[in-house]
């Protein structure tokens, strides 16, 4: 989906946990000019895996993928969109158990009726979550140490 995508790909999803392809594969996106937006929640389930997601914002940001937070509750829909004629809704996180590990599920739809609804519904989500700011995403020396340790056990989470 995100190697096709010409003019914007969404994503919605609990956990944001992925290995170096999904990252190159993102970052390529961005950098040929697709609009990237991803929503994590704001308010986590789980803290550690909470600050592991937050130690790929960086490098997504850099690459020019904007960073959603979902800040009225915990967001846990796994919806993909793209270019308004491929979607994906179910149970696949982005994380290395769903996309490696794991069976997932998910309803695959091409240029159905239902992806406009997707779609307003995710931009609906991004109005109401908080933007993350590239420039405010700095963390203090002991923070990045802390999330460098996390995020050794990214495979197993």
């Amino acid at each position: 989906m995100l190697s096709n995508a010409k003019k914007y790909a969404y994503i919605m999803t609990p956990y944001l946990i992925i290995d170096n392809d999904m990252c190159l594969t993102l970052e390529n996106a961005a950098i040929k000019g697709v609009d990237v937006r991803i929503i994590v929640p704001h308010i986590p389930d789980k803290k550690i895996v909470f600050e592991m997601t937050k130690t790929f914002y960086e490098r997504l940001m850099k690459a020019g993928v904007k960073i959603y937070e979902y800040e009225k509750g915990f967001v846990h829909a796994k919806c993909y969109l793209v270019d308004d004629e491929i979607g994906m809704v179910g149970t696949i996180n982005m994380d290395y158990r769903s996309l490696v590990h794991h069976f997932e599920n998910g309803v695959w739809m091409y240029k159905t009726d239902c992806l406009a609804d997707i779609k307003a519904d995710m931009l609906d989500t991004m109005e109401k979550s908080i933007y993350i700011d590239p420039e405010k995403v700095k963390v203090n020396l002991f923070k990045k140490f802390f999330r460098s340790i996390v995020r050794i056990f990214a495979p197993i989470l």
